[in-house]
């Protein structure tokens, strides 16, 4: 008896802020990898598909994003997650005088 089956596993690669397209609020959206692999007795083998999605935190819409879009959104959002640990006047504590 074998057991076969697939697996989804979720990654989120960024948070950025942009205006969604659905309600037209701007909002942070999650970008996230969602990779299904084939598993055997539930050990994942080989990747089935692999796809980008965008989701909006204020509405909950979903949408898929080409794999070149998302290296894009990626780096756009390298400086903003930059800015925040470095203690920004946006973000974290503000300075000592």
């Amino acid at each position: 008896m074998l057991i076969l089956g697939w697996r989804r596993y979720v990654q989120r690669l960024a948070m950025l802020t942009l205006v969604c397209g659905n309600c037209g609020n701007p909002a942070a959206h999650t970008l996230q990898k969602v990779v299904t692999k084939f598993t055997v007795f539930f050990v994942p083998l080989f990747p089935l598909s692999t796809k980008h999605t965008l989701q909006c935190t204020w509405c909950g819409t979903e949408s898929t994003v080409p794999p070149q879009h998302a290296g894009e959104l990626v780096a756009r959002a390298q400086p903003e997650q930059s800015a925040a640990r470095t203690g920004s006047p946006w973000h974290g504590q503000p300075p000592r005088i």
